[in-house]
């Protein structure tokens, strides 16, 4: 591992702004800087960044964090070498970690050599094979689309690849995925086969999809899990469609490595596919993170319908109120590569422009093979129904989704939502009489806040320091040990930054809530100077109640005794103080209640 404070001392000379600025146009705004998301696509910019702070927060989808956090995203860096590439920036030396971790990365990077050298083969392979190259001819494939996708051709060659391997025996062929080893042989596991290449987000030859030409089976061959491979979370073509996603606000899924390339050259270069796995909510999320608005398109066959339902289950746990995701089903017998090239891009086009929306896929969905004028197939839909419903967020869409379907079921929203087990939407409180607020509530308004403040300005934890131990070091509840845990954090470094004790804390179990707490500070805008008079006075606030409380149960043990006099005394003085600095902070303290 990295070590902490070299990382604490590497974002203590990074600016987030610098940063950020290369790849998003950024514009002053009040303290902060906002510009359009380069995670999401936006009209209207709601990425903010704070150079005070040195953190950022998409208000649209979410993402923020800090430098560290930002080329992890938009790049697709693992994070040493974000920190690698930051410490270059700066000119700073990465220290070396353990042993074991550079022995890991070392054997990554060994396996990511191995694929891109294969790959280099198989491109030259494809040059010298007439066969390879008039089926992708015939397949309407232009020169330039197949080099923009790396397409190659594996010779049908038992060994084919000990001619551009150091060793054969290397044990690194097997794992990452080139080689079969079998009863003490040895053999290529692709031979007489189209070469697809499948890169990651940083362009990483991480595997193979392998298309037979003769007939063999199975047709499609793709590359098995590995270190570096896993089908449930990489995206074939997302490496050479991610700028063209945010460039168009969408994303196009379909089903095969020839609808991709094919959409791709036909102009669609937003186009991407699951590899020879069912769509997943990791692969849903990962491109909702890029734009917000996802295409399925698959084939107008029951296998197509079949993947559209899975992809709808994929969709809905990470479907959020603002995001957008679409249906379309082709013509029966058609895909996007056969659809493209027997009747050109506008064909496609149109078939986009007729996409179902995913509550009506839903519904239909749901719908098919059962009578829905019998009490039976209401209730059958129903039942199908639950598990999709409930694994989505609480939200806008959800409650629509349910007064849809209760429509169908011809049922009230609130009867199926019971049936359902869900917490409602909204709903009104009984009737109460009207009470005070309980001063406990209050507590844990100043608490919170007094939180919020020390993640935004670590530098005020040393000034408030007897303040914090004398509040919340016998504390019990969660607020109190997120106060002490933050209070530790900003103690043990110096210059610390919002952005960076947010690092600092990234391992924590209440690392969420900080972040929460975090983002509402980007909205705050507060200088440490009015942070500094609102901590004074929400501590101030808080003492004063710890005294009431004790002065009240002085005063209902009557008569005092002498002890308990001097005491009340004592108390009754402090709580004079105390409320003379209060009118004194003026303003500030009142903030903080």
């Amino acid at each position: 591992m990295i070590p902490q404070g070299f990382i604490q001392d590497l974002l203590a000379r990074v600016d987030l702004v610098d940063v950020v600025g290369r790849y998003v146009q950024l514009k002053k705004a009040g303290q902060n800087y906002l510009g359009l998301c380069p995670f999401h696509g936006e009209k209207s910019p709601s990425f903010t960044v704070s150079p005070s702070k040195q953190f950022f927060h998409c208000f649209g989808c979410g993402a923020h964090g800090t430098a560290v956090g930002f080329l992890m995203e938009h790049r697709g860096l693992g994070f040493v070498e974000a920190v690698r590439e930051l410490a270059q920036q700066v000119g700073m030396q990465v220290p070396e970690g353990p042993a074991d971790q550079a022995q890991a990365t070392g054997r990554l990077k060994g396996l990511a050599e191995l694929l891109q050298r294969a790959s280099d083969h198989y491109r030259h392979c494809l040059k010298g094979s007439d066969a390879a190259i008039q089926y992708l001819k015939g397949r309407g494939l232009q020169g330039a689309t197949a080099a923009r996708f790396a397409l190659g051709f594996s010779a049908d060659e038992w060994t084919g690849l000990a001619a551009v391997v150091d060793s054969y025996d290397d044990p690194q062929l097997v794992e990452a995925g080139l080689v079969i080893a079998n009863e003490g042989k040895r053999y290529d596991r692709f031979r007489g086969r189209v070469m697809f290449p499948i890169r990651n987000r940083r362009g990483w030859v991480i595997g193979f999809g392998a298309r037979a030409l003769d007939g063999a089976e199975p047709k499609y061959l793709n590359s098995p899990e590995t270190p570096l491979f896993h089908k449930g979370r990489e995206l074939y073509g997302l490496f050479e469609a991610q700028e063209a996603i945010r460039r168009r606000r969408r994303a196009i899924v379909c089903e095969g490595y020839l609808d991709v390339i094919q959409l791709a050259q036909a102009g669609f270069e937003e186009s991407v596919a699951a590899l020879g796995t069912a769509v997943t909510s990791h692969h849903v999320a990962e491109l909702l993170r890029l734009t917000e608005h996802v295409i399925f398109a698959f084939d107008g066959d029951a296998a197509g319908r079949k993947a559209a339902r899975r992809a709808l289950e994929a969709a809905l746990p990470v479907l959020g109120d603002t995001r957008r995701i679409e249906f379309v089903l082709l013509p029966e017998g058609e895909d996007p590569d056969s659809l493209v090239r027997l009747h050109g891009a506008d064909a496609f086009a149109a078939e986009l422009g007729q996409a179902l929306p995913l509550s009506r896929w839903f519904i239909r969905s749901l719908s098919e093979g059962k009578d829905l004028g019998t009490a039976e197939g209401r209730a059958a839909m129903l039942a199908e129904a639950k598990p999709l419903v409930s694994a989505m967020p609480a939200g806008a869409l959800r409650m629509q989704l349910l007064n849809e379907l209760a429509g169908v079921a011809r049922s009230a929203p609130a009867e199926v939502e019971n049936l359902f087990g869900l917490r409602p939407w909204r709903r009104l409180p009984e009737a109460r009489p009207s009470q005070p607020r309980r001063q406990p509530a209050d507590t844990a308004d100043l608490k919170q806040h007094i939180l919020q403040r020390l993640l935004a300005f670590p530098e005020l934890v040393d000034e408030f320091d007897g303040a914090i131990a004398a509040e919340f070091a016998e504390g019990e509840s969660a607020l109190d040990r997120q106060v002490i845990e933050v209070w530790r954090a900003a103690s043990s470094a110096e210059g610390l930054t919002c952005g960076s004790l947010q690092e600092l804390l990234a391992e924590s179990d209440f690392a969420a809530q900080y972040r929460e707490a975090a983002t509402r500070e980007l909205l705050a805008e507060t200088d440490a100077d009015a942070a500094r008079l609102e901590l004074a006075g929400a501590f101030a606030k808080l003492e004063l109640r710890r005294l009431n409380g004790e002065l009240e149960a002085l005063a209902g043990r009557q008569p005092l005794d002498a002890a308990a006099l001097a005491r009340f005394r004592e108390l009754s003085e402090r709580r004079a103080r105390l409320m003379a600095g209060a009118s004194a902070h003026g303003r500030g303290g009142a903030a903080a209640a």
